[in-house]
This record gives structure tokens, C-alpha cells and sequence, in this order.
């Protein structure tokens, strides 16, 4: 397999930190930031981009403030519908394999059945919208590309569920958390690993064009986010984080008493049968990787 040059975009982002680890031993990695151009500047991205030739475009950029989305539209759609657009262009321009992360938000929300990739989408708000339109920019224009729909997105840094949890858990007593909205919860080092595992699959086997689509990346399982609450907190306990949440604090409320300005799907269960059957993979366990999370974080706290 011969090395490969690798773009990689917004490396320094929860997801991106971890695709920097990872990627590293399919070739040289050629970062780009906000800070090396504007990534709502089409032309600006295109260019910047174009002189590296790469071989692999890896986005990672996106704009994920899901309730500013409702008022913030032109950025919202700047970063992801028209980035993917552009970095699709780019793929076909030099024959290079495309990246892309999406999210459960293009399905309706509703009903106990997990989605299937092949699904009619219909977005409950705009940040959905602008994801699945990306999606759709990427369909129509890349050759070689591989769209990864995932959810409930954390890690041991950046702004996430978990952190925000870790957080509140040893600052307040009593905590309510909505139980009525469903899905997996998704580490972003499970992300760069199972990308790595299909970067690989497509290399070795040459079979880019065949291996091309849309897929769901999760981990098996689903809890409500309640269930994924409790599950931090008692992981926490067992690891001798010191909280200040009693154990009978942590309470139960549905999604209708926490509006928020954008709806949220109460259905984000993902099929895996495609990604599994696609590129050999058997997805480990939410809990599994939420105790790997967990691990990480308190080596970084502790140290």
C-alpha cells in the first residue's frame, strides 16, 4: 500500500484531534485550519486546497451549534453544503478519495425503527437540512467518496455530553435529563478508528468506486440520553471521581419540558448492517466505548 497524502481538515476539533492520531500511518497528513483559510470561501478552500494534490480529503470542518442553525442559515449552509461541495469538486479533480461526516438529524426523528442508509430523509430543523444537503452535493459530484452518518458525537476533550456531564455531576446535587430521545452515543476515537478500518479496506482492495456510499458509524446499542447520563456518572463513581450528585439526584424528564429552538429526533437509532457487511466490521458496544472514554479523560485530569 503506498503512502498516501492526506488532507485533513479542522484537526484541532474533537473529531479531527482523533483522525490526526489515526490517519498517520496511511501517509503524510497536510492539516488545514480556519486559520489557513476561510472554509466558508469556496474559491479561497478550493485553491488553497488544489495546490497540496492530494490523494485523500478528510473533512472534518463543520458547523455543529444545532439551535444557533435556526437564526444563522448562510453560515450553517456555508459550512456544510457548500465545503462538501467544494471538496468534492477537488476529489474528482485530482482522483482522490473523500471523506465526509454527517449526522442522524437528516431523518425524520420518529418511530423505534433504526434507520437504514437507503431511508427517505426529511430534517426536523435547519442544521439537519444543511447536513443533508451536503450529502446530496457530495452524491451528485464525487466519484470516489465515503459519507459516514453518525451521532451523539463526545469525547474526553471538546465541548460534549460527556465533559458537560462530568462537569454538572460534580457541581450540582440533582440533575434531570431527557429520557424520551433515543440513539447511540458515538466517541470521536471509534469515528477515526473505523475510518482508518474503511480507508484500508478501499486501498487494498482498490475498489474505491464500488466501496463509494453513505453509511452509518455508531456503536451497537442505543440508551436515551438519560440511560447514557447514568451510565457516566455510575462509570465515574467506579473510578473514584468524586461527585456531588447523590445517587437518587439524577432524574427523568421528556424532551417536551427542555424545548429547545431547534427539535431534536427522538428516533436516531442507525442501521449497521451496511458498514458491517461492507467492510468486515463488528461494531463493539456503546458501553464499551464509553468506559474507554471515560479512561481518557481521567488520565488527561489527572495528569
Amino acid at each position: 500500500m503506498m503512502t498516501k497524502k492526506i488532507v485533513l481538515l479542522a484537526h484541532t476539533g474533537q473529531v479531527g484531534f482523533e483522525l490526526h492520531r489515526q490517519l498517520q500511518s496511511l501517509g503524510s497528513i497536510i492539516t488545514v485550519s480556519r486559520g489557513d483559510v476561510d472554509f466558508s470561501d469556496s474559491e479561497a478552500v478550493y485553491n488553497h486546497i488544489d495546490a497540496m494534490a492530494p490523494d485523500i480529503i478528510v473533512n472534518a470542518a463543520a458547523y455543529t451549534a444545532v439551535d444557533k442553525a435556526e437564526t444563522d442559515e448562510r453560515n450553517a449552509l456555508a459550512l456544510n453544503r457548500d465545503l462538501p461541495q467544494t471538496l468534492a469538486k477537488l476529489s474528482v479533480a485530482h482522483d482522490a478519495l473523500l471523506v465526509h461526516y454527517s449526522s442522524d438529524y437528516v431523518y425524520p426523528g420518529n418511530g423505534e425503527t433504526p434507520w437504514r442508509e437507503d431511508d427517505s430523509t426529511s430534517p426536523q430543523n435547519l442544521y439537519g437540512q444543511s447536513k443533508l444537503e451536503g450529502d446530496l452535493a457530495i452524491e451528485r459530484t464525487a466519484t470516489k467518496f465515503l459519507i459516514f452518518r453518525t451521532s451523539w458525537v463526545y469525547a474526553a476533550r471538546g465541548n460534549n455530553f460527556l465533559r458537560s456531564m462530568l462537569r454538572l455531576g460534580q457541581e450540582r446535587e440533582g440533575l434531570n435529563i431527557v429520557n424520551d430521545q433515543i440513539g447511540a452515543p458515538t466517541p470521536a476515537r471509534l469515528i477515526a478508528t473505523v475510518t482508518l478500518l474503511c480507508i484500508q479496506r478501499i486501498l487494498v482492495s482498490n475498489k474505491a468506486q464500488e466501496l463509494s456510499g453513505v453509511y452509518h458509524l455508531a456503536p451497537s446499542g442505543y440508551t436515551s440520553w438519560y440511560g447514557f447520563a447514568k451510565t457516566i456518572f455510575e462509570g465515574a463513581r467506579s473510578k473514584g471521581i468524586e461527585l456531588a450528585l447523590k445517587e437518587e439526584g439524577l432524574g427523568q424528564i421528556e424532551s417536551s419540558e427542555y424545548p429547545t429552538p431547534a427539535a431534536r429526533p427522538l428516533n436516531s437509532r442507525l442501521s449497521l448492517d451496511k458498514i458491517e457487511s461492507a467492510f468486515g466490521l463488528s461494531m463493539p458496544t456503546w458501553q464499551s466505548q464509553l468506559a474507554l472514554t471515560l479512561d481518557e479523560w481521567l488520565e488527561m485530569n489527572q495528569s
